[in-house]
C-alpha cells in the first residue's frame, strides 16, 4: 500500500468498524424507536443514519467516477430496516474502503466532478469522513434517550482496543492482520 493512502485506509477501515457497531446496536430496536422523533439535525435515528448513506452514495460514486450525482437522493430514507441499512452501509462502507486501498499520492490530486463544482479527491475523502463522523454523533447521542444503550465509537486502531473488536472484525469478515 502507498504511504499516502495509509491515513485514508485507516479513517476507512475506522468509518467501516463504526458504522457496523453503532447500525448493530440500533438493529435490537424496535421500529417506533428506530422513526422516533428526537432532538438533533434529523429528527430521527431512522433519518439520520439513512442520511450517512444516502450521501455515501453519492460521493462514493464520484469518487469512483460513476454517474450516480443527486439521483443519489431520489428516496432519501431508502431502509426502514436498521439491519438493512446496516448491510447497504457496510457494501458502501467497502467501496470507500477498496477505493482508498488503491490511492497513490499523485490520486490526490485527482479532480472528481461533483453535481455543482469539482474538488481534489484528498477534499472529498476528507469532507467525507467528517460527514461520518458528524452524524454518527449525531445518532449516539439520540441512542441516550432510547432503550439501547450507546456504543463505543472511538477505539479501533490501538492495539489495546483488539479485544473490543474481536468479534466485529470476526462478523465482517477481517482479522486483526486486515487493519493498516
Amino acid at each position: 500500500m502507498n504511504i499516502a493512502a495509509r491515513p485514508f485506509v485507516k479513517l476507512a477501515q475506522n468509518n467501516r468498524l463504526a458504522n457496523y457497531r453503532l447500525l448493530t446496536a440500533i438493529s435490537a430496536m424496535e421500529a417506533a424507536e428506530f422513526t422516533k422523533e428526537r432532538t438533533s439535525f434529523f429528527p430521527s435515528l431512522w433519518q439520520t443514519l439513512n442520511h450517512i448513506l444516502v450521501v455515501d452514495w453519492y460521493y462514493v460514486d464520484a469518487l469512483e467516477g460513476g454517474t450516480l450525482g443527486v439521483d443519489a437522493w431520489k428516496d432519501e430514507t431508502p431502509f426502514d430496516d436498521p439491519l438493512a441499512l446496516r448491510t447497504a452501509q457496510g457494501e458502501v462502507d467497502e467501496r470507500l474502503l477498496a477505493f482508498c486501498k488503491q490511492l497513490d499520492a499523485a490520486q490526490m490530486d485527482k479532480i472528481v466532478q461533483l453535481h455543482n463544482t469539482t474538488e481534489p479527491v484528498e477534499n472529498v475523502l476528507l469532507h467525507l469522513f467528517q460527514h461520518q463522523i458528524h452524524h454518527r454523533g449525531q445518532a449516539h447521542a439520540m441512542l441516550t434517550g432510547s432503550p439501547i444503550k450507546p456504543p463505543q465509537l472511538d477505539e479501533f486502531l490501538f492495539a489495546i482496543d483488539q479485544p473490543y473488536r474481536t468479534q466485529e472484525l470476526a462478523d465482517i469478515g477481517w482479522t486483526e492482520a486486515d487493519l493498516v
